[in-house]
């Protein structure tokens, strides 16, 4: 009998902590998309009229501590840095929460380097109580595509074959696939468009590493492609991507997640054929 491996992981966990740990001591410099989503989240926390005794916060990067609607937060973070204030240490991929335990559960640009996607939303339904809340804010397919577009020419241009550099990011219907295969009820998803000027694509690659979003892929390639092979990648940036004030425009999607652990209150879809009259009656 042959026994199939399971394929590797797509993203280095150890890397990817390392990368936010270290990011941690200069993130307020670099931090502008996460201090956005974290605000946007807020706000629309306002909009749905209850209070959350108690709720979670996953990540300390832009971690939400305080909101007059949530009486109590924890904050959850995998390692253990002086400066973060967590409260619970943890993995996003393994969960280390009671099921049924929790009002509110927020995750801040924390589950784009997911290894086991399906599996970390199901971990957070589960914990949440009946009619709980979970609300997210992570990057999303169009995220530096102008980015990836560069490295790929430059790579094509100068080398044997193409190594992942830019994390692949999933999109609005797949996060709406997820949440449902996830058992959420009432899903929503949407996103916007962020659209950020550099002086030059290093300036960018700056700002990336500063977020603590560096490359955790577990297929990259570990060896320094060169001055050559930035160069070329920054001269094709500057020449497709450039705005009309001289610098480059990067893109960036930000996906924004909502959805409810069933509950027996909650609206339910008709039947199908259940409606009293048709579409076409009422568009008459």
């Amino acid at each position: 009998m042959v026994i199939a491996e399971s394929p590797p992981p797509l993203f280095d966990r150890v890397v990817t902590i390392r990368n936010r740990d270290r990011c941690m001591e200069k993130l307020d410099n670099h931090a502008f998309l996460i201090e956005r989503s974290s605000r946007q989240i807020m706000e629309r926390l306002e909009d749905i009229k209850r209070r959350f005794p108690l709720a979670l916060s996953m990540g300390v990067r832009g971690a939400i501590r305080t909101h007059p609607q949530i009486d109590s937060v924890l904050v959850m973070d995998i390692f253990e840095n002086p400066q973060s204030s967590v409260n619970i240490r943890g993995d996003e991929e393994f969960l280390p929460v009671r099921a049924e335990s929790l009002d509110l559960a927020i995750s801040l640009f924390g589950l784009q380097n997911i290894n086991d996607l399906p599996g970390t939303l199901l971990q957070i339904r589960q914990a949440l109580k009946p009619d709980g809340l979970f609300i997210a804010a992570m990057p999303g397919g169009e995220t530096l595509n102008e980015l990836r577009e560069s490295l790929t020419h430059a790579e094509l241009s100068l080398k044997s074959g193409l190594s992942p550099r830019v994390h692949p990011t999933a999109d609005k219907q797949q996060m709406g696939a997820l949440l449902q295969r996830a058992g959420f009820a009432l899903p929503v998803v949407d996103s916007d468009i962020v659209m950020v000027t550099y002086q030059s694509m290093f300036d960018l690659l700056h700002d990336i590493r500063g977020m603590g979003e560096s490359n955790a892929l577990t297929a990259r390639n570990r060896r320094n492609p060169g001055r050559t092979f930035f160069s070329e990648a920054a001269r094709y940036y500057t020449e497709h991507f450039r705005e009309p004030d001289g610098k480059i425009r990067a893109t960036f999607e930000i996906i924004h997640l909502i959805g409810w652990a069933p509950h027996t209150s909650q609206p339910k879809p008709l039947r199908p054929g259940s409606a009293e009259k048709s579409l076409a009656e009422e568009l008459k």
